[in-house]
């Protein structure tokens, strides 16, 4: 009896594995007819990744260094290397260098920047990698659409291209996501809250700055009225976020709060 060449076994193996990472694919672009939110895990800073009914992917801030990567790698497909839209909230390094990794290695169709001025190595690097991508300036009022939900600009107010920030944490990008009769609201590191108006109700509450005292006034938390309060922030940080004050805040108005540095990525599916 004849063996079979080691040429045509090859072959077949070959062919059994191009099969099953092609049905991996396909099986990774089939909706789950779910909404799903995750507060990645990348230590003392910011990053959301979102993915919507339709696989639409987007990324809100990536964090310092590059944990965000890791976190990505975990969610998504190996092979999946899109990403429909990034947001840069605003140019501080824990928001802004995990981006600078992310935009090197996925292909990013759509970037959301605020265009304020800053001069910081991380930035300039930054604005160089989305040089390939569409730029789309942030104000208030204008709205994008992917899928089934809606990010809505709430502040800035009106475009910041080429302004400068004693704090840059006041040109935050602050966005509504809804969808359905879900709304989450992503507050970035925005201290002044008081420049933010009209309806601020929120399921969800991404705190703002890590849960610093100065970005969860009491007035502000009364407009959102979260059921759920997110608070990214890395374990024993040097800044001591969040703060105390920021917790019994939250506390009275019976959010339930949930930590990156007690209880990694968090997720919520809708």
């Amino acid at each position: 009896m004849n063996s079979i060449p080691a040429k045509f076994k090859f072959s077949v193996i070959s062919f059994l594995l191009i099969s099953f990472f092609l049905l991996l694919f396909l099986y990774s672009q089939i909706p789950d007819d779910s909404f799903h939110i995750y507060f990645l895990d990348v230590g003392q800073g910011d990053a959301i990744f979102i993915k919507t009914l339709e696989n639409h992917q987007i990324l809100i801030d990536g964090g310092p260094q590059n944990s965000v990567i890791e976190e990505l790698t975990d969610i998504l497909p190996f092979f999946d290397k899109s990403i429909d839209l990034v947001v840069l909230t605003h140019p501080h390094n824990d928001h802004i260098s995990g981006l600078i990794h992310v935009l090197k290695r996925y292909d990013v169709d759509n970037v959301l920047i605020t265009g304020v001025d800053h001069d910081s190595f991380y930035y300039q690097e930054f604005l160089h990698e989305i040089s390939r991508s569409e730029i789309v300036l942030a104000q208030n009022d204008y709205a994008l659409m992917l899928g089934n939900v809606l990010l809505d600009i709430v502040y800035p107010m009106q475009q910041l291209t080429g302004e400068s920030f004693s704090n840059l944490n006041n040109s935050s990008i602050v966005l509504s996501v809804k969808y359905g009769d879900k709304t989450i609201l992503l507050t970035g590191d925005l201290e002044e809250e008081f420049q933010l108006s009209g309806n601020l109700e929120a399921d969800i509450l991404k705190v703002g700055h890590h849960g610093s005292k100065g970005s969860s006034s009491m007035d502000f938390l009364e407009k959102v009225m979260p059921e759920v309060a997110v608070i990214q922030v890395g374990d024993g940080n040097q800044f001591g976020h969040p703060h105390e004050e920021t917790l019994k805040s939250l506390e009275k108005i019976g959010a339930k709060v949930y930590r990156n540095d007690l209880s990694g990525r968090i997720e919520f599916v809708f």
